[in-house]
C-alpha cells in the first residue's frame, strides 16, 4: 500500500530502504521455530514483498535505488544470535542476487551492514536491565574497535549516500 501511495502522490518511486527491525536473538536451543518464522516474515519475506512491488515502477521509469538494511552479525554472527543473524544474511543474499538482476534496468541494489548504532532497542534493554544508558552504551562499546557506540545519523548519512546519484 505504501509503494502504491507513494506513486500516486509523487508519480514515481525513486528509493526503496527495506529496513525492518527487531533483534531476535538467543541460544539456538532455545529458539522456536515461531521466532524464525517471525524474523524471516519480517525481514526477508518484508523485503521480498517490497522490493517486488517497487522494482516494476523503478524499470518503467528507468532507475532507481534499494538499499536493504541488514547487520555486521549476518557476516560474523556471534553465539546465541539467531534468528537475527540468519534472517540478516538472507537479506545480503537477498541483495547480492537483485544488484546482478536489476543492475542492467539502473535499478542499483545495496546493503548497509548496521553495526551496534544507539536505537530504542538498546534503550529498552537497558530500561528493562536497570542500567543507566551511559553504562549501557559503554557496555556495548567494549566489542567496538573504536571504542563507541554509533549514532543514527552516521548510518543515516551512508543511507542518503547509497539513494543518491553519486553512489
Amino acid at each position: 500500500k505504501f509503494i502504491d501511495a507513494v506513486v500516486k502522490q509523487y508519480g514515481r518511486i525513486d528509493v526503496l530502504v527495506n529496513n525492518a527491525g527487531s533483534s531476535i536473538r538467543g541460544p539456538f536451543l532455545e529458539s522456536t521455530d515461531e521466532q524464525f518464522r517471525d524474523d524471516i516474515e519480517l525481514k526477508v519475506f518484508g523485503a521480498i514483498r517490497c522490493s517486488r512491488h517497487a522494482i516494476p515502477y523503478m524499470k518503467k521509469q528507468g532507475g532507481g535505488r534499494i538499499i536493504n538494511i541488514t547487520t555486521v552479525g549476518a557476516k560474523q554472527p556471534g553465539a546465541s544470535s539467531m534468528p537475527t543473524t540468519m534472517s540478516r544474511a538472507a537479506g545480503i543474499v537477498l541483495t547480492k542476487s537483485l544488484t546482478k538482476e536489476f543492475a542492467p534496468d539502473n535499478i542499483l541494489v545495496n546493503t548497509v551492514c548496521i553495526g551496534l548504532i544507539k536505537s530504542g532497542q538498546h534503550v529498552r534493554r537497558a530500561i528493562a536491565a536497570g542500567t543507566p544508558m551511559e553504562i549501557h552504551y559503554a557496555n556495548m562499546a567494549k566489542a567496538v574497535p573504536v571504542g563507541r557506540v554509533g549514532e543514527a545519523s552516521e548510518a543515516g548519512s551512508v543511507i542518503v549516500f547509497l539513494a543518491s546519484n553519486m553512489s
